[in-house]
């Protein structure tokens, strides 16, 4: 349907209510979804809260919610409101610590699958957006991802509007027009949540300095979030390189640099070409105003910029992550030490998947190899097997590379004991001997091995 600008304006000003009210169409027993990473509302989060003894078994769910919601705090007992998280952020992870929040298993590039085949029945959505355009469309601003699949599910969908939420451009699904959103609440336009400038330690630009060996001319990246990742891309930006790409799941500050020294034209992508792909964003008043009306960003649902079978449509691809801990067997775990979550599978997998279908693609797993328990020993990052409880983030079929500040080891096609003498040769020289050991007691040493 065509509107005026007339129409949807006064559409517009029909919705507008106050948040108390807006909330006011919770019922016990709903499901609530959240918005994603820095596009949460505290100000909707806030009024929910005040509801909590008129409520009770409200769902919640959010993706990284960089704060500690109101709801949660307000009710420990878990009476009214029980709070869930696709992907855990610093705040989950502390309520999770308390059992005041739960993890999502998800694999991130199904995730709006989830919603199109009725696995979750959203009764209310509660998301935050720029002010609508001269077109009567809202941006759903640093968070694409699942927000567009989770409010064309929902019953009821609330939007807080922030005039300082930057106007992402497409890619695809960046909007939803005033006649999709059912109640609009005035927000305080307070600046999005910045991410700390994260500490670099001499050992993760060691691991920075091994990737940028891997990094071509041409390549098409993909950054995970941490120290390490921002310093490859700080490396990048004072490099030679030359017609970088991006295609990643998280837009960070370090792509912003690497654009502004000229490293990133994107020319020599297959697929989007000129375009920085990504799906969402956490970072600094830098990035933001970056992302604000720039048309060399796209911004994507997650299952398309998650995609395997999208990702490899790009030659060298090179997919750049974190972890906690791998076993001699391969198997890497991102997730947790051991029962204690930490994060969430996000797009680890997706990315280690689809860099290698790509032609010249490497997908690194990279750590730092050791580090100290809470009596200050010294323990190792590579294992014999993995901390019990520990979630498998990426199998031992499908791990590609692995990278400590001691070098690389590539996994594919080798055997148990191979894997394990790669494994071993990037620990630290301290506790290779322990490995050894340990490998042989599990069969996976043989007299060729070699240190």
């Amino acid at each position: 349907m065509a509107f005026s600008t007339s129409t949807f304006m006064e559409e517009f000003n029909r919705k507008r209510v106050g948040a108390d009210e807006a909330v006011k169409v919770v019922k016990s027993g709903d499901l609530v979804h959240y918005g994603e990473f820095m596009m949460n509302s505290h100000i909707l989060d806030a009024a929910l809260a005040k509801r909590k003894d008129e409520l009770e078994g409200v769902i919640i769910r959010t993706v990284c919610c960089p704060f500690p919601a109101q709801t949660v705090l307000s009710d420990p007992e878990r009476k009214h409101f029980v709070y869930n998280d696709w992907h855990f952020s610093g705040a989950s992870r502390k309520l999770h610590d308390k059992n005041l929040c739960n993890y999502i298993s998800l694999t991130y590039h199904e995730g709006p699958s989830f919603y199109d085949r009725g696995y979750v029945p959203v009764d209310v959505a509660m998301i935050k957006v720029t002010p609508p355009d001269k077109h009567g469309y809202v941006n759903i601003g640093t968070s694409n991802s699942i927000t567009h699949a989770f409010c064309d599910a929902a019953k009821i969908v609330i939007a807080e509007v922030n005039e300082a939420v930057p106007r992402c451009l497409g890619g695809s699904r960046e909007t939803l027009h005033v006649s999709e959103i059912d109640y609009f609440v005035e927000g305080d336009n307070k600046p999005l949540i910045q991410l700390p400038e994260l500490p670099v330690s001499d050992t993760d630009k060691k691991i920075a300095e091994l990737v940028m060996e891997q990094i071509e001319d041409g390549a098409c990246l993909q950054l995970g979030i941490g120290a390490m990742p921002n310093m490859v891309g700080a490396m990048i930006a004072q490099s030679d390189l030359k017609d970088l790409g991006v295609h990643t799941e998280m837009l960070v500050d370090s792509f912003v640099d690497m654009y502004e020294a000229g490293r990133i034209t994107g020319l020599r992508k297959q697929l989007d070409k000129g375009k920085m792909v990504y799906t969402f964003a956490m970072g600094t008043k830098k990035l933001y105003d970056f992302m604000d009306n720039n048309p060399i960003l796209a911004s994507c649902p997650v299952d398309y910029s998650n995609d395997p079978d999208i990702i490899c449509q790009n030659d060298n691809v090179l997919g750049i992550n974190n972890a906690i801990e791998v076993d001699l067997y391969g198997q890497v775990a991102s997730e947790s030490s051991g029962v204690r979550h930490i994060s969430g599978t996000g797009g680890q997998l997706d990315f280690i998947y689809g860099s290698y279908k790509s032609k010249g693609g490497k997908g690194l797993i990279c750590l730092t190899s050791t580090f100290e328990d809470k009596e200050g020993n010294l323990q190792s990052r590579i294992k014999p097997i993995l901390t019990p409880g520990a979630t498998v983030t990426v199998p031992r079929s499908m791990n590609f590379y692995v990278i400590t500040e001691y070098g690389m080891a590539m996994l594919k096609a080798r055997s148990t004991w191979e894997r394990a003498e790669a494994l071993i040769n990037i620990a630290h020289p301290d506790l290779r001997d322990d490995l050894i050991k340990e490998a042989d007691k599990m069969h996976l040493w043989v007299k060729s091995n070699k240190i």
